[in-house]
């Protein structure tokens, strides 16, 4: 399409990606020392600019307790630059790869490459630590990266396109505008690599839109994570450990508890240790600073249908107070709320919650439970907790599911070892550390041939001698 025919943001983000793209295919790839430079000014830049961020961020909730920011985000962030300028050197070099013993004296090598230009697509629940962690894995792998930050955190998107424009040339990092029509621009463009956080319902869009130009995606969506309290398991252990996992971030969380199945006779001593543990926590005062406001009024009034519903159903609420108190709604506050007996057919059972509502449900025996979660898409996270191993590995066994954390609930997304990433509709790709290094590169695989080989002796004109090859090459292989 014209630039004429465009709207100005549009056409802005047309010449940000045919600028990258002609910078990526016209140089050299970045060695060593530029990467580690690029990675050094991200870090000053989070390092210097931490309290701004962190008030941006807030500014977009509405409220957003600054401890969360710093430890969900910021640290995050610090944790993973770090582990990434350590290890690069590692991942860059050229991997030895064992060759065939038909093939000796030659030798394999993987060359890790650039794919060249990856775009972002950012979320708005965790919009510092989900925009620049795709982006540290992108420019450790030697790529120019492209980032449109969520239409719902202006004040956090305005901030840091401001940073990485002071701090990168614009065809090494940049920052789009969050204007109608730059995120359905922005998917249709032919990057080498692109990165998706958010539903799974706009991630199918995505990854469509992507697939006209045979972009490779990486999709980090959610769903919803089971949390299975196993016969034994501490109860309070378990209920104080999951209110902690699922009121992070007033539950907007991708990877939190969606739902928990406990033993049905420990049911209503479970639900009154959990709801007991979500007081002691953020108590019943909405202006504690401690607990993060919902987004918008369109997610709060999105999440007290989910629990009239659940209620109109013969479900049970355990909560401090209605959502519908002037006092927290008018802070955007909803009140941690326990949804005791919840069903399969309740609306809150149906979709992701990505709010402080936790459904508790009940189970007779282990088979149920994974039979239910099996019955489902697979989740981005599965939680267990218990102290009978053989239950344990029986659980891991039969259910597949993005990650999994025994004993307490999000941790092994904090794992930079670990991969992180769904399965099926949870998303598609993995990323951190030396995960998101590979994803964002081409491994290229280089054979060298050795001037000893005797692969000639298959070259046609075949004579009485390729019988003897190929008895020998059949015992070979």
């Amino acid at each position: 399409m014209d630039h004429s025919l465009k709207s100005p943001p549009v056409t802005a983000l047309d010449d940000a990606f045919h600028a990258m793209i002609e910078a990526s295919r016209g140089t050299s790839p970045p060695d060593l020392a530029a990467r580690q430079d690029s990675l050094r000014r991200l870090r000053a830049m989070l390092a210097g600019n931490e309290k701004r961020l962190e008030q941006a961020i807030s500014a977009d909730f509405g409220h957003r307790c600054a401890v969360e920011t710093t430890i969900a985000e910021t640290l995050f962030l610090q944790t993973e630059l770090k582990h990434t300028l350590k290890r690069l050197p590692r991942w860059m070099a050229p991997r030895r790869i064992a060759t065939s013993l038909q093939f000796f004296p030659a030798r394999n090598r993987l060359i890790p490459q650039p794919l060249g230009v990856v775009g972002i697509i950012a979320p708005w629940n965790y919009p510092l630590q989900l925009t620049l962690a795709p982006a540290i894995g992108a420019i450790a792998a030697g790529n120019r990266v492209l980032i449109k930050p969520s239409e719902l955190t202006p004040h956090f998107s305005a901030l840091l396109r401001e940073l990485i424009a002071a701090a990168f040339d614009p065809t090494e990092l940049s920052v789009t505008g969050i204007e109608d029509g730059v995120a359905q621009a922005f998917a249709g463009l032919p990057f080498d690599h692109l990165v998706f956080t958010g539903s799974t319902r706009v991630g199918r869009i995505v990854a469509e839109t992507a697939g006209r130009n045979l972009t490779p995606v990486t999709l980090e969506l959610g769903g919803k994570s089971p949390t299975i309290v196993d016969v034994s398991a501490d109860l309070d252990e378990a209920a104080e450990r999951i209110a902690y996992a699922k009121l992070l971030n007033a539950g907007q969380t991708c990877i939190a508890p969606d739902y928990v199945f406990v033993p049905e006779a420990r049911r209503d001593a479970f639900a009154g240790r959990l709801h007991g543990h979500m007081l002691s926590m953020f108590g019943t005062n909405p202006a504690n600073g401690d607990y993060t406001s919902i987004i918008s009024d369109r997610h709060y009034q999105r999440l007290e249908g989910l629990l009239r519903d659940a209620i109109a159903r013969g479900a049970r609420p355990l909560s401090a107070t209605s959502p519908e108190d002037p006092a927290w709604k008018k802070l955007r506050k909803f009140p941690p709320t326990v949804v005791v007996g919840a069903t399969a057919e309740m609306a809150i059972m149906q979709e992701e919650i990505f709010g402080p509502l936790l459904p508790v449900l009940t189970y007779r025996d282990a088979d149920e439970v994974i039979r239910f979660i099996n019955a489902h898409d697979r989740p981005l996270a599965l939680y267990w907790f218990g102290k009978d191993e053989a239950a344990r590995d029986n659980v891991l066994a039969r259910t597949v599911s993005g990650g999994v954390t025994i004993n307490d609930c999000l941790l092994h997304f904090a794992q930079m070892n670990q991969p992180m990433g769904g399965v099926g509709a949870s998303g598609i790709g993995h990323y951190h550390g030396e995960w998101g290094f590979n994803s964002f590169s081409k491994l290229k695989p280089v054979f060298y041939r050795s001037p000893f080989n005797r692969m000639k002796d298959l070259y046609p004109p075949y004579g009485a001698s390729i019988a003897r090859i190929e008895k020998l090459l059949r015992f070979l292989s």
